[in-house]
């Protein structure tokens, strides 16, 4: 299970997504791309059934 914290940068919110507490690249993204990952998560869910192994 992912670990999720919220911080910021440059005054803007990001969401950071880590595979372990010690995760040295985690993924973070803002609200604007948050909010193209809700619209297309059923595209997102297709591409991993496709792809993974």
């Amino acid at each position: 299970m992912a670990i999720v914290e919220e911080s910021e940068y440059k005054g803007n919110p990001m969401i950071v997504l880590k595979s372990t507490a010690e995760d040295k690249f985690p993924f973070q993204f803002g609200v604007k791309k948050a909010k193209l990952v809700l619209e297309n998560v059923e595209a997102i869910k297709k591409f991993v059934e496709k792809y993974e192994k």
